[in-house]
């Protein structure tokens, strides 16, 4: 394993979208946003997908790599909320009003520094508008270092359904290196609320911060399994300090490299799959009867930026707040960065728009080559063609297929492959980015900057 770390550990897209998000420029504002919600009516997936971004956190976290900042101060919580209830009412009356919600996600900064009831009041605001699918996925990412039983009872009441705890790691001494503040009460106790609620729950880890070892970070994934969330991740920890300045400081501590990072990977994919948990994607793992689970057996995992998702729920995603970013079937828009800005755009009736890209005819079809490979680990070719009304031949002339190259990995042992499939292979699955990358076109020459798999 270490001579593949050694050779495939080179910073590669994470491919959380087709084209990453570094790819957006600026010459892409409002009425060119405006012009793609009309065209999204008539595109696919029909489904709507509502995110809101809440950038607020109590104290932030060393690691954190989200658009984040302290509390405020002033009336700037307030002006925000205001601002988030102004552009749903400048993005609804663009969508066809037929068209049914399917997930609703919150995300950070820290979505429950907001009270109850503001949450409940934006959800309102869009169900009232539309109906949604049976059992429609309204979730929310929660940091319950700072919430009781009456904070987590409010948010059930507020109609979430799906609740992702950031726990990161259950070991104290991990915590304060990076800022965070452990849980106010015990998670057992959360699950138990949440399960007599009728809710399912996810829990995030970290692995690669300070302090960790192959032995902690297995025990914190074992004391998560006895907890038995319905579905767990394990995001590799990525430093990027260039990008965010916030990180350096974790330099103190020293941070586990490359293949204790893969030791910690292996140990916890190891406790989670003898607990009957699903492997999902690079990172995400969930109970066998999830339908996350039956939709990869199926060959029919999806993802947006909400995360993975079935065909059942998957949407065209509708993103509010800021560096909210909207993926729509054919363009991608992003909100800017600036909550002050945010909040001036709206006051005067225009959608905070900083940038954007619209994908080419190519762009497209390669998008959904790589999410394929991505999220189920394969490219079938002919399956793929049927859904495109396209040729193999023109599928993959759309994206940078290179048979010398795929040949090279299959020697490398990270897939097997031949005219119609291309598949990861167990121990290739670490690497399923490069193989991605391989087959993108914009990767044959580009100047920007990505994390390592590892």
């Amino acid at each position: 394993m270490q001579k593949l770390i050694d050779k495939y550990n080179i910073p590669v897209p994470r491919y959380t979208s087709y084209p990453p998000a570094n790819f957006f420029h600026e010459n892409f504002g409002e009425q060119e946003y405006k012009d793609a919600i009309i065209a999204s009516n008539e595109e696919q997936p029909e489904l709507l997908s509502f995110y809101f971004h809440i950038p607020f956190c109590r104290r932030l976290c060393h690691y954190c790599g989200c658009n984040s900042y302290a509390a405020p101060e002033d009336n700037t919580l307030e002006r925000y909320v205001a601002a988030l209830h102004k552009e749903i009412d400048l993005v609804l009356p663009l969508i066809r009003e037929n068209r049914k919600i399917s997930q609703i996600h919150y995300g950070g900064g820290t979505p429950t520094f907001l009270p109850a009831s503001e949450l409940a009041a934006l959800n309102k605001h869009v169900l009232e508008a539309f109906e949604t699918i049976e059992r429609p996925e309204i979730a929310i990412e929660c940091h319950a270092g700072w919430m009781n039983e009456k904070d987590w009872e409010a948010l059930v009441e507020a109609g979430f359904n799906r609740f992702s705890l950031g726990i990161q790691d259950f070991d104290e001494k991990v915590l304060e290196a990076v800022h965070r503040k452990a849980p106010a009460m015990p998670v057992a106790d959360i699950m138990t609320i949440l399960r007599k609620a009728g809710a399912s729950v996810n829990m995030d880890f970290l692995y690669g911060l300070p302090h960790q070892t192959v032995e902690s970070f297995t025990r914190s994934i074992e004391k998560a399994v006895e907890l038995q969330p319905d579905r767990l991740v394990t995001f590799s920890y990525a430093h990027v300090p260039w990008a965010f300045p916030r990180q350096k400081v974790l330099e103190q501590y020293g941070l586990p490299q490359g293949e204790v990072k893969s030791q910690m990977f292996e140990a916890a994919r190891e406790v989670l799959c003898n607990a009957s948990y699903q492997p999902i994607g690079l990172d995400h793992f969930v109970r066998e009867d999830d339908e996350l689970s039956i939709a990869l057996k199926n060959g029919q995992l999806h993802r947006n930026f909400q995360g993975y998702c079935t065909r059942r729920t998957t949407g065209q995603v509708y993103a509010f707040g800021v560096t909210g970013i909207s993926q729509l079937g054919t363009a991608y828009i992003q909100n800017t960065k600036s909550i002050p800005e945010y909040i001036e755009q709206l006051d005067n009736g225009h959608l905070p728009v900083a940038k954007g890209y619209a994908l080419n005819k190519d762009e497209q079809i390669t998008r959904e080559v790589i999410e394929m490979l991505m999220c189920n680990y394969t490219i079938r070719w002919k399956e793929l063609a049927q859904r495109l009304s396209l040729s193999v031949e023109a599928i993959k002339q759309a994206t940078a297929y290179d048979e010398q190259r795929l040949q090279e990995f299959a020697q490398d042992g990270l897939i097997t492959w031949d005219a119609d499939h291309i598949c990861m292979t167990s121990e290739g699955k670490l690497f399923v980015r490069n193989v991605a990358a391989s087959l993108d076109k914009l990767m044959l020459k580009t100047d920007k900057s990505f994390s390592k798999p590892v």
